[in-house]
């Protein structure tokens, strides 16, 4: 996933980069230079978190959002004709101070939000949100990026012609040709929404830490691994200690310690807990209203630049163009499926009731652990069999390292004079295989209760050749860290995990873009999950595979008998995890497929959720949406609105992607040199269908060996 926290302010005069600001320390009295607001002294101009204070956050935002005003306003009062110049060059590096404060605070909203940061955030967003409005509407601003458009678009070339394209078209998705009455109720709108998500982002996280699941006894937790059965006491330690452990609830519907408990009761506990997280189960936490006034506000907001709903205005960006080829794609996935999932269940409660009786009923909290019981005895395969072969720093060095080394020729050196702003993270400068050193990649891999739940990638600084930037790239996951001296261990889905997000992490790494905007992963949302998904293939490559798959405490690789079992495993029923997908994403669709008058109250929005499930022939309690409406950040909360399909339509490119290295070297540096030419340095400065038949030669993608890929 991309951490995708856009606002439209795009850059500033590179003049002021290395003023000095002085402010006040806040509660000290005192007066010092606010490092955020002076260019890093570190390598590639890291942030340097030895000397920024939390507090120094809100005082560098304001001090940016000042200069990038005034940067708009020297492009505003230029007498001279408006040229590329003066004012697309001059706008696309109007705010890089706010870009590059913004990129390390929103850094830490996401991964390491304390209380001080929480509440910078509220202070923040509101600011954030009334420059961008103020730039959206200006028009003054717009009628000179017009005029470059309309008379010098054709005369230019390249990354240039691109960029003028790109923030011509943001300004014109913005509401900059509305009437001055739209425009007005357009900057209502999107100060209401981001307050809204700014909510949503306290709310959620609150709820999914209250979810917890109190324990009273090491006995309830019979089937666990002793390593499990520490991480619930070191979280119910971490939590107040209300009983001896606790399960923590992630961000998923299903929980996957669900498939090792053996206790019916817990597992059920712990499922409810999941999905009635944010439902008003518990009053404390609804986000319901939320949900149903942002869901309003993106209709009307749809309606008043002229298409029929939010899901029209969203798509037009992307691959698909429209909700009508989406549709289409997921019509045909959910036929070929559905017989497969009824299969899948059936097969497991049979199992199950040739141990609990035949009256057992399956219930959706019995279905991991019966179907992992089902996967021993058919594969005699395990999670707690092969885990000691994931500790978590081999497959990063050994396994997500390693393939990008023998694929594209980097390798990595960890920095550890470079100060980061949690201790669990590693960071690691990238060599290209000519000496060259590209970028840094920091990785943030262990849960916390500052950290929001999940996975991603972002920024704390893009490419740009025009800012003399290199790339500084993160990594964010939420494994469980092992107690002090012990190894943290992964399962094979937080195994592809890491390999997804350093697929994210290449897109960024290799960009090699002129313009901030166009560099690294600023794609089309349908585009943007490709090289992750596709990134995942390498890690069952037996050259990969065995390289990183060694047994913690021997170093030995796993044997080639239950490596043969493991890779049979991984297609074991996976109906379950592509339904779940595509019930997520119809959701996604049904909320921004209606006007504002149909959305449901806060109170029918439950029942909203099943009727339009059951419409789509996906309304199966035991296959239950991904995320559910009250905990579904993708939409509400990040950039995914009426985009969650993508995780399927790109899944289509990245398999495509994966038949053409297969074909012509897995791991073969020339097609790997191709591909990074061809698609990862390229960012959005070609159209990305034209990037994927530049690559592949297919004029377009062929979804028919997505099912086979999947094992169905």
């Amino acid at each position: 996933m991309i951490l995708n926290r856009t606002i439209l302010t795009l850059g500033l005069a590179t003049a002021l980069l290395q003023m000095p600001v002085s402010v006040s320390a806040q509660g000290s009295g005192t007066s010092r230079t606010n490092p955020l607001l002076q260019k890093s002294s570190l390598p590639f101009g890291a942030p340097d978190f030895s000397r920024i204070q939390e507090s120094d956050y809100l005082p560098a935002i304001e001090a940016a959002i000042k200069m990038q005003r005034a940067n708009i306003q020297k492009i505003v009062d230029n007498k001279k004709k408006p040229t590329f110049a003066n004012t697309i060059l001059a706008f696309e590096e109007s705010g890089v101070v706010l870009d590059r404060i913004s990129n390390v605070f929103f850094g830490l909203t996401g991964a390491h939000k304390t209380p001080l940061i929480a509440d910078t955030e509220n202070k923040v967003m509101p600011l954030l949100i009334d420059l961008e409005n103020e730039i959206s509407f200006n028009q003054q601003l717009f009628t000179r990026i017009k005029y470059v458009y309309d008379n010098e678009f054709k005369k230019l070339k390249g990354e240039d012609q691109r960029l003028t394209e790109e923030i011509y078209k943001s300004f014109v998705r913005s509401g900059a040709l509305l009437s001055a009455e739209d425009m007005n109720r357009m900057k209502q709108i999107n100060s209401r929404i981001s307050e809204l998500q700014q909510q949503w982002g306290n709310i959620l996280p609150a709820a999914t830490n209250n979810a917890v699941v109190w324990v009273n006894s090491k006995e309830e937790l019979a089937g666990l691994s002793d390593a499990d059965i520490a991480q619930c006491k070191k979280d119910a330690e971490s939590r107040g200690s209300k009983a001896p452990y606790c399960v923590v609830i992630i961000n998923t519907t299903q929980q996957p310690i669900l498939a090792s408990l053996q206790n019916r009761e817990l597992r059920r506990r712990v499922y409810m807990a999941s999905i009635h997280r944010a439902d008003a189960t518990n009053p404390e936490f609804n986000t319901f209203p939320i949900v149903t006034e942002i869901a309003k506000l993106r209709a009307e907001k749809a309606k008043i630049m002229g298409y029929n709903t939010y899901a029209d205005y969203s798509l037009e960006n992307t691959m698909a163009k429209n909700t009508k080829n989406v549709d289409a794609f997921l019509h045909q996935l959910i036929k070929e499926y559905a017989p497969k999932a009824d299969a899948e269940t059936k097969s497991i409660e049979e199992y199950a009731q040739k141990t609990e009786g035949k009256n057992f009923k399956l219930q959706p909290y019995d279905r991991f652990y019966y179907s992992a019981k089902m996967k021993k005895e058919m594969l005699n395969i395990s999670d707690d069999e092969v885990k000691p072969y994931f500790n978590v720093d081999s497959v990063q060095i050994n396994g997500v390292f390693y393939a990008a080394n023998r694929v594209y020729g980097l390798t990595f050196k960890q920095r550890k004079d470079i100060p980061t702003y949690h201790p669990d993270m590693k960071v690691f400068e990238v060599i290209d295989r000519n000496g060259k050193s590209i970028a840094l990649f920091y990785s943030d891999f262990f849960r916390r209760p500052t950290k929001r739940g999940g996975a991603w990638m972002s920024a704390f600084a893009k490419q740009s050749r025009q800012r003399g930037q290199l790339p500084i790239i993160y990594n964010v996951c939420n494994n469980a860290k092992a107690p002090e001296g012990q190894p943290s261990l992964i399962t094979w889905d937080e195994v592809c995990t890491m390999f997804h997000e350093f697929g994210h992490a290449l897109h960024g790494i290799l960009s090699n873009c002129q313009y901030n905007t166009l560099s690294g992963t600023a794609v089309a949302r349908d585009f943007v999950e490709m090289p992750s998904q596709f990134n995942e293939s390498f890690a069952s490559i037996p050259e990969v595979f065995d390289h990183f798959a060694r047994h913690t405490d021997t170093g030995k690789p796993m044997p080639a008998d239950l490596k043969e079992r493991m890779l049979k495993s991984i297609n074991f029923q996976t109906a379950y995890a592509l339904g779940e997908n595509l019930a997520s994403t119809c959701l996604d669709l049904a909320w921004h497929k209606i006007s504002a008058d149909e959305v449901p109250s806060p109170y029918m929005a439950g029942a909203f959720e099943k009727e339009q499930l059951n419409n789509v022939g996906l309304l199966n309690v035991q296959i239950p949406p991904r995320y559910s409406t009250t905990y579904f950040n993708h939409v509400w909360g990040g950039g995914y609105a009426a985009g969650y399909y993508s995780y399927l339509w790109t899944e289509v490119l990245a398999v495509n992607i994966a038949d053409y290295f297969e074909k012509h070297g897995a791991l073969d540096p020339a097609v790997g040199q191709a591909f990074r030419d061809k698609i990862l340095s390229r960012g959005n400065t070609k159209d990305q269908m034209q990037m994927f038949t530049d690559f592949t030669g297919m004029p377009s993608p062929d979804a028919s060996g997505l099912l086979k890929a999947r094992g169905l």
